[in-house]
């Protein structure tokens, strides 16, 4: 199955760099480019490309916004550290990754095929510099919705480990994780793994040691 990318970024050289390292990929097609916010929101709409690789900063309608207005297409956001705020409030509208603009083309790839899969890929340093930002109060035994089995998933997944990562760790298998996974995002009303890790983070059940 190919795996259909629009790229929206307002750097020509970006894209073309973006393009060159996904069209190596056997499995995946780039469909379209964008320029900026509006004309992504169009093309998402008319194109209906499986993913959409969203810059933040972009002239006359920004990544955040275009994400907000985008319906259907999975969202990977490529950002810059003095992004931090941007990508904060993305974690609540949807977004299905983050990846530094530096973090090179394998991670790149993986957080493409992450979203087409349904599953999300956080840049590692982006959840311990974002996520750890959102610690809040810690929930009382009462407020805690979960299972000890479906916390000690969520923990994992906070800390941006993949399924397979998280079957391994607590010695059950990848199907098992994913049925977790969604009973998690059903009692949270969470839409994918970023919005269980930031609720994890906001909650303070992980410490800001990372």
């Amino acid at each position: 199955m190919t795996i259909t990318v629009l790229i929206a970024d307002d750097q020509a050289m970006v894209r073309t760099g973006f393009r060159m390292i996904l069209s190596a990929e056997p499995d995946i097609e780039v469909v379209g480019e964008a320029v900026d916010g509006v004309q992504a929101v169009a093309l998402a709409r008319d194109i209906a490309p499986d993913v959409v690789l969203m810059d933040l900063r972009m002239p006359r309608m920004d990544g955040l916004t275009a994400l907000r207005r985008i319906s259907g297409p999975k969202v990977v956001v490529v950002t810059t550290f003095d992004d931090d705020e941007h990508v904060r409030e993305a974690l609540r509208h949807g977004a299905s990754g983050f990846v530094l603009k530096t973090s090179g083309a394998a991670l790149l790839v993986e957080a493409i095929r992450a979203a087409a899969s349904g599953e999300a890929l956080v840049s590692p340093a982006i959840t311990v510099r974002l996520l750890r930002q959102l610690a809040g109060r810690r929930p009382e035994p009462r407020d805690m919705p979960l299972s000890r089995r479906e916390l000690d998933v969520v923990l994992l997944v906070a800390r941006g480990r993949t399924n397979a990562e998280v079957a391994h760790a607590l010695h059950v298998t990848v199907g098992t994780v994913k049925t977790h996974l969604a009973a998690v995002q059903a009692k949270l009303g969470a839409r994918n793994r970023v919005e269980i890790a930031a609720w994890a983070w906001e909650s303070g059940l992980l410490d800001a040691e990372g």
